[in-house]
């Protein structure tokens, strides 16, 4: 069993040549500051799987996040830790990450907050395509994915979210945004603490489906 990740993801295994766990599955979440959007969602999915796996290693599930212009080593921005606070998320020992190449060739899943960030990383390479959706897209795929094709938990966590990335990336063609809009989380930056709590709320009911499908495990009422 493994370390935590420096406060950056936790995986289980054995480590492998590379440093990382084998068996893992690796959740990138990515914004441009990687101080407010993604440090929300890393920290919120971080919580839901905690409290629907009941376990602080989450299967094997590594949760980390990134910016595109990210303001390398800087702390999240106080009113997202205040919107954590308010989930009862943990945002101890944050430190935000400019987005690298390595970051896009070992996540095994990319949810962006924005279609220009979705575009960004796939135009990186590393064969991303397939693997990256925005927040909101990949929750509208997964709502319409029948839980019953996806492996059962007792297989693994890991093997479940590669087969829902799968089932997702094969039905993007199908299932399209009603508007452009809809796959988009909008930047607080600079924004006063309500609309951080409105974008905070917007990001945990995008989540909820995700991970629910992730687990197999629904939220607790």
């Amino acid at each position: 069993m493994t370390a935590p990740d420096a406060g950056r993801g936790i995986g289980t295994g054995i480590t492998g040549t590379n440093g990382f766990p084998r068996g893992s599955f690796r959740i990138l979440h990515v914004s441009t500051g990687n101080v407010c959007r993604s440090p929300i969602t890393e920290r919120l999915t971080r919580h839901a799987l905690a409290d629907r796996l009941g376990d602080p290693l989450w299967g094997g599930l590594i949760v980390e996040s990134a910016g595109t212009w990210g303001h390398e080593g800087a702390p999240m921005e106080a009113n997202a830790e205040a919107v954590l606070a308010d989930f009862g998320a943990d945002a101890s020992g944050f430190v935000g990450r400019e987005l690298l190449d390595d970051h896009v060739i070992r996540a095994d899943l990319v949810l962006t907050a924005t279609r220009d960030h979705r575009a960004q990383v796939i135009s990186m390479g590393h064969s991303a395509g397939l693997r990256t959706f925005t927040l909101k897209e990949f929750t509208r795929l997964v709502r319409a994915i029948d839980p019953a094709t996806l492996p059962p938990l007792e297989d693994g966590v890991v093997e479940r979210a590669r087969a829902l990335v799968r089932a997702a990336a094969a039905l993007r063609g199908w299932l399209l945004a009603p508007t452009a809009e809809a796959d988009e989380v909008y930047d607080p930056y600079g924004a006063p603490l309500p609309f951080f709590r409105s974008i905070g709320d917007e990001i945990n009911e995008a989540l909820d489906p995700v991970v629910t499908a992730l687990t197999g495990v629904p939220a607790r009422a």
